[in-house]
């Protein structure tokens, strides 16, 4: 039988893979991979830049095609088969990463290159390469002896493992459970469009009642609006316990021995923690600097958010006479304290947030700025019926990209969002290969009477990884590794976070804001009220952020020896940034997949140093005005474009003309 993945395909050939293509496609896409190194170790002629950086940058093409498919749906489309395939494949992977850092041979024609970069006529963008390279084989053991090289083997294949393995129990544990209400007094307080949801989902379980689940769409409407205080503590006790309880999916056991083989990682290679080896690659190069960053900020944060404790403690107390506040009562009357500040409320906010009109205000926007047309693709093939494909085009007609968007929650799919792609854009043989880029969300699911109507947040959140797409598809860089997402991670988020700002704007609101039954253009009052409240709270919601940043460096920096409690060194960690009341049955880090799965560890601050440039950025388009072609056309070639081809900081200084303030951000959050 002819196996999908191994016959040449210019897009995903999703209906035709099958679970039992993938192990024979990676184990026949390892060996090509491999034979591409030996070729290029085995080379006679003198080491050039051609022959081996260029040679190495671009081998394994099926096997990164093939592992950027099965790993995407992974995430947004995976099953208990896959999963195996997963725990097998990693540590082939991880093995096969390792043959190519840990080849002698391979390194020293790298590092001879590598030598003589001054006297070689090479572009930035290839000395950029070069040294990425040669980084990548000295920072992961080409430097060590051949017992050390074996260890960090041992270690990395653990790792992949463990990894993995934290993920799938984070989702298993997230599918584990849900809280069916037979009684529809249990709803009251929440909008008629989440409680049609919650009975659609019961119906689609074949339950009767209203199904509430742990998936955002369904948990964040509950915890917001339900009256019944005492199912929201349920609800919120069961979503902080998430693999962190007594059953199979428990992560504490995963958290140390990840936490322990990064640190004996960094250490093997030369470095005291894991962050100080994660950071030597980061726009903030230390962890002193980090938390310098981090403490700089909740000084300008802790007092206004402690003001604003107070203040929704007297307000509950008030209302409802709540003695103490607890974390299930923040989102309630958090909802309720701005409805009266602002007379503003998300639920008469979501009729004129349909998902479509606010998918197509996105590209309406991005055309504005970018002169990109997006074209629905009916032939392409999909994953599941809820995907949509895009063609996307340039102001002169030239095809930019293939766009993907996976908007709704299901089993398969774990929680939260994030933008991925198929392929990197590169520029091959003279060929400018074009990126395939997609963005996968958990947004409200239609009923059989209502459309998508997004939260305000959900706009955002789709505003958010658009941008990070925009970064994919409008990459035009020579090599794949330099191409689109692949920067720094504490300038990934740039890109996705400045799109944000164009969501508070009454100039683009107008463009996509329109009522779904009567087509109205939102209300000026409204846009005035979003503006006005954009930073309710955000001293609250600043320390939170902070909260997480600190306890991921905690982990990086400090981690215990042995014999440690998991909930005790968090709480340790929180203590400085902690309003509510600790929940000894809850634990974040079991779920913090942030940083045990995916690539944040050490990094979660990103997205807080990112805000500082996001604002600062953004600050020049108001100035100049948000639509301004001259502005965006310099975002564009200077920073969309180029990918990781000059350092950050170089590229936005050309973007900005100047050094990143973080004036814009204090003074938008209202902290300045």
């Amino acid at each position: 039988m002819t196996n999908p993945l191994l016959t040449p395909f210019k897009i995903p050939p999703f209906s035709k893979i099958d679970n039992s293509h993938y192990l024979p496609a990676f184990k026949n896409a390892l060996k090509i991979a491999k034979s591409e190194i030996d070729k290029i170790v085995s080379n006679p002629s003198e080491p050039s830049f051609s022959n081996t950086i260029e040679a190495l940058e671009f081998s394994g093409e099926l096997l990164s095609n093939i592992s950027s498919i099965f790993f995407n749906l992974n995430s947004a489309e995976t099953n208990e088969e896959i999963q195996e395939i997963a725990q097998e494949v990693s540590p082939m992977l991880a093995e096969f990463g390792n043959d190519i850092t840990l080849n002698d041979s391979l390194f020293k024609k790298v590092k001879t290159i590598y030598s003589n970069i001054d006297s070689l006529e090479l572009n930035h963008e290839q000395r950029m390469l070069l040294q990425k390279h040669f980084k990548s084989f000295s920072r992961n053991g080409a430097l060590l002896n051949a017992e050390d090289k074996e260890k960090l083997r041992s270690i990395d294949k653990q790792l992949s493992q463990k990894t993995l393995q934290y993920g799938q129990n984070l989702l298993a544990d997230s599918n584990n459970y849900d809280l069916l209400l037979k009684d529809k007094n249990d709803l009251k307080g929440l909008p008629q469009n989440d409680i049609d949801a919650a009975e659609s989902l019961a119906k689609s379980k074949n339950k009767e009642g209203y199904l509430i689940t742990l998936d955002y769409p369904s948990y964040i409407p509950f915890m917001k609006y339900a009256d019944n205080r005492e199912l929201r503590k349920k609800l919120s006790l069961a979503f902080g316990a998430r693999s962190f309880q007594d059953n199979a999916n428990n992560n504490e056991a995963l958290i140390k021995d990840i936490v322990s083989l990064r640190l004996e990682r960094a250490k093997l290679l030369g470095y005291e923690t894991h962050a100080q080896f994660t950071l030597e690659e980061r726009m903030a190069k230390s962890s002193e600097n980090v938390y310098s960053f981090l403490n700089d900020l909740s000084k300008k944060a802790k007092p206004a958010a402690k003001k604003e404790f107070e203040t929704l403690e007297n307000f509950a107390k008030k209302l409802d006479n709540i003695d103490a506040l607890e974390k299930w009562d923040s989102s309630y009357y958090s909802e309720k304290l701005k409805q009266q500040l602002y007379n503003i409320d998300d639920e008469a906010l979501k009729p004129y947030f349909k998902l479509q009109n606010v998918e197509k205000g996105v590209f309406t926007i991005a055309n504005k700025l970018f002169g990109l047309r997006f074209e629905e693709n009916t032939t392409a093939d999909k994953y599941h019926k809820d995907i949509t494909v895009y063609d996307v085009y340039d102001a002169e007609d030239k095809f930019v990209s293939l766009f993907y968007t996976d908007y709704h929650p299901r089993e398969g799919k774990r929680a939260g969002a994030w933008m991925t792609s198929y392929k990197s854009q590169k520029i091959k043989e003279g060929n400018n290969e074009r990126p395939q880029v997609s963005i996968v969300c958990n947004f409200t699911t239609p009923t059989e009477s209502t459309p998508s109507l997004l939260t305000f947040n959900e706009v955002t959140t789709l505003f958010h990884e658009f941008g990070h797409a925009l970064h994919g598809m409008l990459a035009n860089t020579t090599y794949p590794s330099l191409s689109g997402t692949s920067v720094y991670w504490d300038f990934v988020e740039l890109p996705s976070q400045i799109m944000e700002n164009w969501c508070f704007q009454e100039e683009a609101l107008q463009l996509f804001a329109h009522h779904y039954e009567t087509g109205e253009v939102i209300p000026m009052e409204y846009i005035k009220k979003i503006r006005a409240s954009a930073s309710f709270q955000e001293g609250m919601a600043t320390l939170r952020q902070l909260s997480f940043s600190l306890l991921d460096m905690a982990w990086h920096t400090t981690p215990p020896k042995e014999n440690y409690n998991v909930k005790d060194f968090e709480r340790k960690a929180f203590e400085d940034c902690q309003l509510f009341a600790d929940v000894p049955s809850n634990c974040m880090s079991t779920s913090f997949a942030h940083i045990f799965q995916g690539g944040y560890s050490s990094g979660y601050y990103s997205y807080k140093w990112a805000e500082v440039l996001d604002a600062d950025a953004f600050s020049y388009f108001e100035k100049e005005g948000i639509f301004n072609t001259e502005i965006a056309t310099k975002f564009k070639t200077e920073i969309l474009e180029k990918g990781g081809t000059e350092h950050p900081e170089i590229l936005y200084k050309k973007f900005r003309g100047k050094e990143p303030s973080n004036t814009a951000l204090l003074k938008r959050a209202g902290l300045l």
